[in-house]
């Protein structure tokens, strides 16, 4: 079985761009903690909207999906989940909730994740929840011609419970001991986590609750305030591909992380990012239409109805639209297409 040892990580050179991303994550990270303190009830807006962009985007890319209206009812508690995409979604708003507010309570061991995971199917009555895997497991794509195949095979089901505490031993103790940057420890363990795919079902998700606990234990909040799910949601195949390029030779031990590390280090600080032009949106009270009037200025070149929405995310759908068009009417905004197909730019 492949041996995880941090120690062999930290010894590594890692190149300026990996390290330009960490420098830059905590700058930023210092500036939230300081517009935190200047504007603490408006920002507090902005986390129930992630948490509802969290919930839905994780689920959408396993392709667990039912309509805003019942998202936003399903993340209020106020209705009970019709079906099995519902009862999933339930499952995961759940877990994130019990993160957001306890997760200095949640240790990083297995039996903590194996109960994260029963209480993410905890609507569904499934006998598997809780437990590792009792069947091998395939990471397989299918191709557009329709063909599929085996990118990778992770450890056997004998082999994961095992494989697990060692990654959970391992991450604490170079936390503890403060041996390793926890922005490089953190897409590590959740690399290891995804290589061993410790589940029949429910992996993917697994991995962004534990990226987003990873990052709350050790001071990195943004993703209280900017759904991290819905960025991976938006380029899943820079995910994938990411994933794909760090997974070559893990058995072995031979396999390097860096792309992981990166693509993940990269979405944390666009979040981070985020965070700075949405504090521009609401530390000043607004009208509908002076804020997406602001959050147009942002934008380069073409932009939909959805990137404002992204920007604005207290607004209502109907707000924005009708903002749009106000600013459309008065030459500020240019629109083009139709439907779904429908974008617009600035004029100025």
């Amino acid at each position: 079985m492949r041996t995880f040892n941090y120690s062999l990580i930290k010894d590594n050179k890692w190149d300026s761009e990996l390290l330009g991303l960490i420098a830059a994550i905590y700058k930023e990270a210092g500036k939230q903690e300081m517009y935190l303190k200047q504007k603490p009830q408006e920002l507090e807006k902005l986390v129930e909207i992630a948490k509802i962009q969290s919930t839905e985007a994780s689920n959408a890319i396993e392709g667990i999906v039912t309509t805003n209206t019942r998202i936003r009812q399903l993340m209020e508690d106020k209705t009970t989940p019709r079906n099995r995409d519902e009862k999933e979604i339930a499952g995961y708003r759940d877990v994130l909730g019990i993160i957001h507010e306890s997760f200095d309570a949640i240790p990083i061991t297995q039996n903590y994740i194996l109960q994260l995971h029963k209480m993410l199917f905890s609507h569904l009555g499934n006998p598997a929840a809780g437990k590792t895997k009792t069947v091998q497991n395939y990471i397989s794509a299918t191709f557009p011609d329709g063909h599929t195949e085996t990118l990778f095979i992770p450890l056997a089901p004998y082999e994961t419970p095992e494989a697990l505490d060692r990654i959970c031993d391992e991450y604490n103790r170079v936390i503890g001991n403060a041996e390793l940057e926890p922005l490089i420890a953190i897409p590590v363990f959740i690399h290891d986590f995804l290589c061993i795919h410790p589940f029949n079902d429910g992996n993917g998700r697994m991995s962004r609750l534990l990226t987003t606990l990873l990052l709350y234990r050790s001071g990195f909040y943004v993703g209280k305030y900017i759904s991290l799910e819905a960025k991976i949601a938006k380029h899943k195949d820079l995910y994938y591909d990411a994933l794909s390029a760090s997974q070559n030779g893990w058995h072995e031990g031979s396999d390097d992380p860096v792309p992981f590390i990166k693509y993940l280090l990269g979405t944390i600080l666009a979040a981070y990012r985020d965070f700075e032009d949405r504090f521009a949106l609401v530390e000043v009270k607004r009208s509908a239409l002076d804020m997406v009037r602001l959050a147009t200025q942002y934008k380069i070149g073409r932009f939909t109805k959805q990137d404002i929405r992204e920007l604005c995310p207290s607004l209502s759908i109907s707000s924005i639209e009708g903002s749009l068009r106000k600013l459309v009417d008065n030459g500020e905004i240019k629109r083009e297409g139709k439907g779904k197909s429908t974008f617009y730019y600035r004029t100025y």
